[in-house]
């Protein structure tokens, strides 16, 4: 009977890894057909970077990674989709509380994320670790991020801060050039650019949707006592460090500022910082 049992018990556990591998064969090919149907498209490679398990049984979160030509243009992308094997939907809620499901697709940092350079505040070798993706000019950025780095100031040897920048630059244009000029500040070796450019009103200088790098340019330089060019400011290397910021951040699917990562998981509520180093 124990043989018979444990015959069974394989072949079921068998059975199910066969229908997952069904399911992500389906996926698979079916976002294949679907960016093929574009014909400025060619998909060069196509791959699961995650897949989860949903609440809802049968149900499975997957992110895609897409590495496409497009118009003659090399496209890395991201897509998220749900799929019991039947159905495929690019988003699922659940009905009872009206939760995104999209929410719980969020992939963990890897220790690529906890680099020296994005280090800001706190002990490299601490337990804690907080990865911070902002916008200098975004409202609710400019509140929150001094509050973390305080915080981890407070308690510098069991926290370490890792500040990413993530210009949004749709709706701050401004932003383009700011984050590069802190980047450009880093060089120069100005202590704590980071809180400093936070505490600063702008908006009297410029607002957010400046476009004129003269004037933010001039901006800045007055409050930092700086004498940054233009030149300066388009450095090849400052426009790269800044640009490969917001790969890292679109490739754990930050969206929206500010985005927090608490020991490599994204926390939505953005408060359990306050409870590290306690």
């Amino acid at each position: 009977m124990k043989l018979i049992s444990l015959f069974t018990l394989s072949a079921l556990f068998i059975g199910n890894l066969l229908a997952n591998d069904s399911i992500d064969s389906k996926v698979l090919d079916f976002e294949k057909n679907r960016f093929s149907k574009n014909k400025r498209v060619e998909i060069k490679d196509i791959s699961i970077n995650l897949k989860k398990q949903m609440p809802q049984e049968g149900w499975f979160g997957y992110i895609i990674d897409l590495n496409v030509d497009f118009a003659g243009k090399a496209v890395k992308a991201k897509d998220v989709v749900f799929s019991n094997g039947e159905l495929i939907a690019p988003e699922l809620f659940d009905i009872k509380t009206g939760l995104a499901l999209k929410d719980l697709m969020t992939p963990k940092l890897t220790n690529e994320y906890y680099k020296d350079k994005n280090l800001i505040a706190g002990n490299a070798n601490a337990k804690d670790k907080i990865v911070v993706f902002s916008d200098p000019l975004c409202p609710f950025c400019m509140d929150y991020v001094p509050d973390v780095i305080n915080y981890v100031k407070k308690h510098d040897k069991s926290i370490a801060l890792y500040y990413y920048h993530f210009p949004l630059l749709r709706i701050h244009p401004a932003s383009n050039d700011l984050t590069k000029l802190m980047a450009l500040a880093k060089t120069k070796d100005i202590e704590d650019i980071e809180l400093k450019v936070y505490n600063i009103d702008w908006d009297k200088y410029f607002n957010s949707r400046e476009t004129d790098s003269q004037k933010i340019l001039k901006a800045f330089n007055s409050e930092f006592k700086t004498n940054f060019s233009l030149e300066d400011l388009n450095k090849k290397e400052i426009t790269k460090e800044v640009a490969e910021d917001i790969r890292m951040g679109e490739e754990v699917l930050v969206q929206g500022t500010p985005t927090i990562f608490i020991n490599g998981e994204q926390d939505k509520s953005k408060l359990k910082y306050e409870k590290l180093g306690k």
